[in-house]
Parts: structure tokens; sequence; C-alpha cells
């Protein structure tokens, strides 16, 4: 095995080092995202543009639920590989492997018989219902693709490595816009031709991950003749990862509530919401690269035993998270409404959406230390507490407030102060709880391997 950097490194370098390919990626995502509604609203329709933007918060919950699972495996292969364990980390990397594969088989087959059901019960117009069916069914179609891609790129990331899955996530963008055009624009397959698109440049994703394990000789090497569930393995990356979709499932639903509380107010009200979610989108990204690449730092030191570089790192990471968010805060409060201009020239939109932003965006910081801390948690094995915590804390305070405090003032900036109490109440909630420290007991007590022993 190389040296291993973030074992011995520079702390703030290589949480560096890791952070800028992951927020690059974030930024390709997004264009990827982008350029799908584009060749959709551009040259299919608005009927198309519609029915594919309809498919959205089911695909959200349910790739966001195996993406909570699979970051159980991000967490004990970083742990083993930070302890040199070749033969745990073998077959933590198969277990993750076989566990994307059964998966995708169960979401494919779920998916084909509840794909129209489901679009039924969100009340999809019967005009755009068939195409809605259609994309969902295509994408089922090819689902697998999507998870070995998620899981192999948490592999890579979970041994340092942030810049092959970019790479990777480039090459899968690029494949994606010209599918796109050649679909679409020259064969004229509509919704089939983008959701086709889709798939085959997850598939193309996927490939290129798998070819990455299986060529490297460092001990996350995967041999196709062992992928395989191994019971531990599996009963860890369940035990990390299962709070943490169901965590990701809670948050699709409270947003789904703010979506319905933000309906209930005008046209410009919607409108405002929707150009807001683009504006502190970047925000967004910054938070998760940082958090990413602080649990990896955590998650491989606490495999290594090296308790007090792993405190160290918690706290340079939530340093510099926090110095960046408030950077991106102070931009977006000053120029919020040139950033909303850019997608709308409303001026009843733009007031809207300023009055909102410069609520909320003041509390951006606070959400730094659910962000870092929780990521520090799970780095070091425990999932359960912060799910608890941010589910009760953000999930259920901010429907709370719905019920009880937006019917007292039914205005946008009332929905607003949703976020800025669930984030510093969480905040803090967070702050006490790291703190006290009995969760890192508890896990150097869990921590049943000695480095370099199976």
């Amino acid at each position: 095995m190389k040296k291993n950097e973030i074992l011995t490194g520079s702390i703030w370098k290589q949480i560096l080092v890791f952070f800028f390919p992951i927020l690059i990626g974030s930024f390709f995502q997004q264009l990827y995202n982008m350029v799908d509604t584009i060749v959709v609203g551009q040259y299919v329709g608005t009927h198309a543009l519609a029915a594919v933007g309809t498919t959205g918060s089911v695909i959200s919950l349910i790739v966001g639920f195996f993406i909570g699972i699979a970051s159980g495996a991000t967490v004990i292969i970083s742990q083993y590989y930070g302890a040199g364990d070749e033969e745990m980390m073998s077959r933590a990397v198969h277990t993750a492997i076989a566990f994307s594969l059964v998966s995708g088989l169960c979401i494919m087959v779920i998916g084909f018989s509840t794909a129209r059901p489901i679009m039924k019960a969100m009340n999809v117009p019967e005009e755009i219902l068939d195409d809605s069916v259609l994309y969902m069914t295509v994408y089922y179609a090819g689902i697998i693709g999507n998870l070995i891609y998620n899981i192999g790129t948490g592999i890579l990331r979970a041994v340092g490595d942030s810049k092959r899955p970019l790479y990777i996530l480039i090459v899968c963008c690029l494949v994606n816009i010209v599918l796109d055009l050649v679909f679409v624009l020259v064969l004229h397959w509509a919704v089939f031709g983008v959701a086709f698109a889709t798939i085959l440049s997850q598939l193309v994703s996927a490939i290129l991950i798998i070819l990455c394990l299986l060529k490297t000789k460092d001990m996350y090497h995967l041999s196709i003749r062992k992928i395989r569930f191994y019971r531990i393995e599996l009963k860890e990356i369940i035990r990390i990862g299962l709070p943490t979709g169901m965590e990701s499932v809670l948050y699709s639903i409270s947003n789904m509530a703010m979506q319905a509380a933000i309906n209930g107010f005008s046209t410009a009200a919607i409108a405002a919401w929707s150009a807001i979610g683009k504006v502190d989108s970047v925000m967004w990204m910054v938070m998760q690269a940082f958090g990413i690449s602080i649990s990896t730092f955590v998650g491989q030191n606490f495999g290594a035993r090296q308790y007090s570089r792993v405190k160290q790192g918690v706290r340079i990471g939530t340093a510099m998270n926090f110095a960046g968010i408030l950077a991106i805060s102070i931009i977006i409060y000053a120029f919020c409404p040139f950033f909303l201009h850019i997608f709308t020239s409303d001026s009843e939109v733009v007031r809207l959406g300023t009055g909102f932003l410069r609520i909320f965006a003041p509390a951006y910081v606070f959400y730094v230390f659910i962000n870092a801390l929780s990521a520090s948690i799970r780095g070091c094995g425990e999932s359960v507490q912060p799910m608890i915590v941010t589910v009760f804390g953000i999930c259920g305070l901010r429907i709370l407030w719905l019920v009880v405090a937006l019917p007292l003032h039914h205005t946008m900036n009332m929905v607003a102060l949703s976020y800025d109490v669930s984030w510093v109440i969480t905040a803090i909630i967070f702050i006490i709880y790291y703190l006290r420290g009995r969760w890192f007991t508890r896990c150097k007590n869990r921590q049943g391997f000695e480095p370099g022993q199976a």
C-alpha cells in the first residue's frame, strides 16, 4: 500500500486535496441535470418537461435512501483502510458491490410494478402520466448502473481518492450530453431518449468505476469471483448506513412539506422558492464536499487508532467549513437580488426571494456544526444518534413550525424563519452531544480489531 497522507500529512492540506475534486464534481452533477432539463424543455416540449419533472422527488427519495445506506460501506472501508486491515477491507469492498447489485435488482422489480400507481398517487395529470411512467420505467431499468457508480465512488473516496470519481463523473456528464442530443434531436425519441441517455451514461460510469477497482493493486482490489455477502461486513454496513438512509428519506418528506407550505402562497412565491433553490445550491455543494472530506479523514484516522488526530481533524475541518460557508453567506446576503435576476426578471419574485434569502442566509453558519460534527461522528461508526438528532431537530421542528407558528403569521418570511430556528437548535444539540464525548467512547469500545489484523 502506498504511503497514506491522510494518516500522516498536513491535516488542512489533506482535507482541501480531498474537498476540491468533490466540489467540482458537484458542479458537473448540476450541469448534468441542467442539460437534461434544457434539452427536454427546449426540444421536446412543456408536457415532456413537466413529465420528467414529476419524477424528481421519487427518484431523489429512492437514490438518496440507497446512498445513505451505502455511506455505511464508506465508513467501514475507510476505517479498515486506515487500520491497514487487508482481509476485512477486501470483505467490505466485495460485500458493498454485492449489496449494490442485489439492491438494484430489487428496486428494478419493485419500480416496474409501482411506477404508475405512484405517479397516480401524486396526482400527475393524465396528459403527462404516460410520459412520466415511461421515464420512471426506463430509469428503473438502468438503476443498477447508478447504484454501482455510487457505491464504487464511495469506495474510492473512502481510501482517499476523490480525483478518479471526478474524472469519471466528467466523462459521464459528456456522454449524457452527447446522447441527449443524438436521441432527442436526431432520433426524436423524446422522453424515452432523455431517459435512455441517462441510464447509458450511468452504465458507462459504473463500468469505469469497476475497471478502477479491478485494476488497482491496493488492498481495495476487486475480484469478480469474490463478490458476495460477508455477514459481519453486511451487518456493519446496514448498522451505520440504514439510519443515514432513513434520515435522507425523512429529509425528503420534510422538504415536500416545505414545498406544500410555499404552494399555499402566490405563484410568484412558488417561482421565488424555485429560484432560491438555484442560488443556495452552491452553499449545499460546498457543505456536502466538506462533510464527505471530514468523514473520510476521521474514518481513516479512527481506523488507525490515531484518536488525537481525529479530534484535531474535526476542529480544523469544522473551522475550514465555517470559513467557507461564512464567505458564501455574506456574498448571498449582499448580492441575492443580482443572483435572483439571473433566473427571473419578475420584480415581485426577486423581492420575495430576496426577503427569504436574507432571513436564512445568516443562519447557514449554524448548519456547519450539524454538517461537520455529524460527519465526524458517522466517520467513527456512530450513525443512529446523529440521525435521531437531525430528524427531530430539523425535520420534526420544521414541520412543527409549519403547523403551529405559520398559521399565526402566514407569510413567506415566517416560513424562512423555520430554517433559522431548526438550524440553531440542532447545532446546539450537536455541539453538546459531541463535546460530552460518550459517543466517542462507545465507538472505541466497538472497535473490535487491531490494525493489520482480521
